[in-house]
């Protein structure tokens, strides 16, 4: 019997409708809505599409979009000023650094300077240090999005075994985190991992996320698991993901599509950090 298919648009679309709803009241009630920064550096097509992705989803909800795109060769000192005006502006709330720059500019660097409470991305070393620690703060976009798909679906995550392949600072390790905040058992699988076959045989709970096309198969899951794929992938004009989907399909219990699975959580999720900047400061 063939997997559940996890609808991530679907799922998108619904809590994006929420918050519509939700900022039509607070911009009654407060005289404004959240506002959203995005920062966009060069011409790259990719992180172009992204971008205007990420400006229609907030004209979908009713954020303010404030978007500024600077040439390739801008000076990291322009861009740090300009993060810091945006750190000021009472009317944003959200400040996301488009990935990823040219070499020319230090990402780490200026993702630190965005004020940690405006950190959409949830990239900041402070909102990583929370939630390494179990506190509140504001969680990376896509990891936090794969959480809300298992509980979208009503998946229970405590005393599962979860295996994360990948180790990337912006969805493996994060993810790691948030599932052994909801109490389930953690490997994370990586390039020199041995027999990496065996070891997401034992997964309830299995992410990919390592950019690499169909490099999950059938052979590798645990039947009823549930997989989460990451990656996206384009081959030959097509987008797939790090799992061999139509394989994988008839042995797992759910699963993610690529595209149409985390994607748009990842969008949302940004979203949701936007909200959740301005409503520290309206809504106690």
């Amino acid at each position: 019997m063939s997997a559940q298919i996890i609808d991530g648009k679907s799922i998108a679309q619904a809590m994006q409708a929420k918050m519509s709803q939700q900022i039509g009241g607070w911009q009654q009630t407060y005289g404004r809505a959240p506002g959203l920064a995005v920062l966009m550096v060069g011409d790259n097509p990719a992180s172009a599409a992204y971008v205007a992705n990420k400006e229609r989803a907030c004209s979908r909800v009713g954020i303010q979009s404030f978007g500024e795109h600077y040439p390739a060769d801008v000076s990291e000192t322009e861009v740090s000023a300009a993060i810091a005006r945006l750190n000021q502006d009472p009317l944003i709330d959200g400040i996301l650094v488009q990935l990823p720059l040219p070499i020319t500019l230090n990402a780490a660097s200026l993702i630190n300077q965005i004020d940690p409470l405006k950190d959409a991305d949830g990239l900041h070393p402070q909102n990583m240090g929370k939630l390494l620690r179990g506190e509140p703060g504001l969680r990376s976009c896509t990891p936090a999005g794969v959480i809300a798909l298992l509980s979208e679906i009503n998946y229970d995550i405590s005393g599962k075994t979860a295996v994360v392949v990948g180790r990337s600072i912006l969805v493996g390790k994060p993810i790691a985190l948030m599932l052994l905040e909801q109490d389930a058992t953690i490997a994370i699988a990586h390039s020199r991992t041995p027999d990496l076959a065996s070891l997401c045989q034992t997964a309830d709970i299995l992410i990919a996320a390592v950019g690499k096309p169909n490099l999950i198969t059938a052979a590798m899951i645990k039947p009823g698991a549930v997989v989460i794929d990451v990656g996206i992938n384009r081959i030959n004009d097509k987008l797939v993901g790090d799992v061999d989907f139509e394989s994988v399909k008839e042995v797992a219990g759910w699963i993610t599509p690529v595209p149409g699975g985390v994607g748009p959580m990842t969008v949302t999720m940004l979203l949701q950090n936007t909200i959740l900047s301005y409503c520290q400061k309206y809504i106690k």
